[in-house]
């Protein structure tokens, strides 16, 4: 056994972690070490943004979790990628750049998350940030992670804005600006063509470091403790056991599936749970792992009459020379996600903000790469973004090897059929505007004649994907809150330096992709661990509908 001492030892190089690896070295004063199981993420496939879906589907980069079987879902086993490589997640993700609404900022602050409401947050975001069109009230102009949209040349893209603005929906300048409600473009994690993960933005540049050291392909499997005092972490590389001591703190970024099982396998969590695993309690904090959420979407596919899809893009000869056209001069169809415009709108009335989501794509296919249409389609990829189903992440054995049980517990709420039936019936509005006349075909899917509130139920329970945003599994809340695993500073409680920085700490899941909000965590969390001042409070102005008491649009 090998044992090396830091200042700060932080497990997992994703979204947080590499926030963190840059801003706790920045200024030179203290030892940063970075624990990764994952290796290198020099790759095509990563780097490439249009072929997303192959990391996300290869063992060498995905931790390959999958759910228990799902009740809501007829049994079920839902597909839960975690990315294992430097950059975690934001290397393997859809590249999506949605920092959430306002509102969610302001309901952590009332959940119990003090100063973290929308005006504390926001300058973080502005912090993190320099989007290609410059920053103003809202937006970073000088940040580490580059944000862009895409060049909307497929005329698709602008008849799903203008079918929303038919439909009776605002367009929106900038969902991520004023105001998130409506229809307009996306922006997405992308710098010169090339997916700005947050490897790429953060933890390469700062990897220059004297003061910094990352160590891949090391898998932590437990805390150190002394009493209640965290002091290292152990993790095996190469079959050998190693020790990292930390003289300040041990940070855990591992993610909202690691993140609690890495707690519980150290003695942090529900005590029942713990001993039923022969694991000794170091203390009882019954939150750890519970209180999981996630988004539920489906795709909305209808068939197009005209042949300007990507399906044309699809085969063997057209791809290549679509990653060719990206190796050479990093532009074309590879250099984007192809998610380039989207809508946020509320499914009812009484709703304040948006609770419905799209991402629109000028193809029909599945997420995963592996349900290719065989004509040419587009879709909107569609769901509600406050589901009341909660599930749980918990050990399925004291071997730190073996991997968690995840269960959602999707569509355990009858509200969240209820919201689904909602974005059934709302889309297929929107697709049946004047907009898409000249390319509307037939009714991929759902079908046009799954129209009852029975059919609609079926089809989510057979059709429905994760969107891959769980979180919420060591929320942070009010020291009085049972369920609450970390207090407004990140910090864990009952023991002494342990935080956890990552999107387990979310008290609730944001209206949106989570890749964004989990680096203003990590930026936020930065200044908290090292004792600075919080950035001042914004006052921009944010919009809410003036009529959503009373109204749906």
């Amino acid at each position: 056994m090998t044992t090396s001492t830091f200042d700060y030892v932080i497990v997992g190089a994703g979204s947080a972690g590499c926030v963190l690896a840059d801003r706790l070295s920045a200024d030179g004063r203290h030892s940063v070490l970075v624990l990764e199981f994952g290796g290198s993420d020099r790759s095509v496939f990563i780097q490439m943004p249009s072929a997303l879906s192959i990391p996300m589907n290869m063992k060498k980069y995905n931790w390959m979790y999958e759910s228990e079987p799902e009740p809501g879902l007829g049994g079920r086993r839902m597909h839960c990628p975690r990315g294992k490589v430097l950059g975690g997640s934001s290397s393997i993700n859809g590249l999506v750049y949605v920092r959430g609404n306002p509102g969610d900022f302001d309901r952590w602050r009332d959940e119990g998350a003090a100063g973290w409401a929308y005006a504390d947050v926001l300058p973080y975001f502005k912090r993190a940030e320099t989007r290609r069109e410059g920053g103003d009230e809202y937006r970073g102009g000088d940040g580490p992670l580059a944000t862009t949209y895409g060049r909307l040349e497929n005329p698709l893209y602008h008849a799903f804005v203008e079918a929303g603005r038919q439909a009776g929906y605002p367009v929106t300048e900038d969902i991520n600006g004023h105001a998130q409600e409506g229809f307009g473009r996306m922006d997405m994690t992308v710098k010169d063509g090339v997916r700005w993960s947050a490897a790429n933005a953060y933890l390469k540049p700062a990897m220059s470091r004297s003061n910094l050291s990352v160590v891949t392909h090391a898998r932590a499997t437990g805390i150190v403790f002394e009493g209640r005092r965290a002091v290292g972490v152990r993790y095996l590389r190469g079959g050998t056991e190693h020790i990292a001591r930390a003289n300040a703190e041990v940070i855990l970024s591992g993610g909202p599936i690691n993140s609690p099982q890495l707690l519980k396998l150290s003695g942090i969590g529900p005590a029942a749970e713990l001993k039923a695993h022969g694991l000794p309690v170091v203390h009882d904090l019954p939150g750890v792992g519970e209180n999981l959420q996630d988004h539920l979407e489906f795709y909305f596919q209808v068939a197009s009459k005209l042949p300007i899809t990507l399906y044309s893009s699809m085969g063997l000869f057209a791809r290549g020379l679509i990653g060719l056209r990206w190796l050479l001069t990093k532009k074309g169809l590879g250099a984007t996600n192809h998610f380039e415009t989207c809508g946020f709108i509320r499914s009812a009335p009484g709703i304040p903000y948006p609770d419905i989501q799209y991402h629109f794509l000028p193809l029909a296919v599945t997420y995963d790469g592996k349900g290719l249409a065989s004509e040419h389609g587009f879709q909107a990829h569609v769901g509600p973004m406050r589901s009341k189903s909660r599930g749980w992440v918990r050990l399925a054995s004291a071997d730190p090897l073996e991997a968690p049980k995840i269960r959602f517990n999707y569509l355990s709420h009858p509200d969240d059929l209820a919201e689904m039936r909602a974005c059934v019936r709302l889309t297929r509005e929107i697709f049946a505007q004047a907009a898409f006349d000249p390319y509307r075909g037939r009714e991929i899917q759902p079908g046009a004649d799954v129209t009852s509130d029975d059919e609609i139920d079926a089809f989510v329970r057979e059709k429905v994907e994760s969107a891959y945003h769980p979180s919420c599994t060591a929320k942070m809340g009010a020291k009085d809150d049972p369920m609450a695993v970390v207090d407004a500073e990140t910090r864990v409680y009952g023991v002494e330096r342990l935080r956890v920085v990552d999107s387990s700490i979310m008290p609730s899941v944001t209206t949106g992709n989570l890749n964004a909000p989990t680096i203003m965590i990590g930026e936020k969390a930065a200044d908290h661990i090292l004792g600075r001042p919080r950035l001042a409070p914004s006052n921009a102005p944010r919009y809410e509908a003036a009529n959503w008491q009373t109204a749906q649009r």
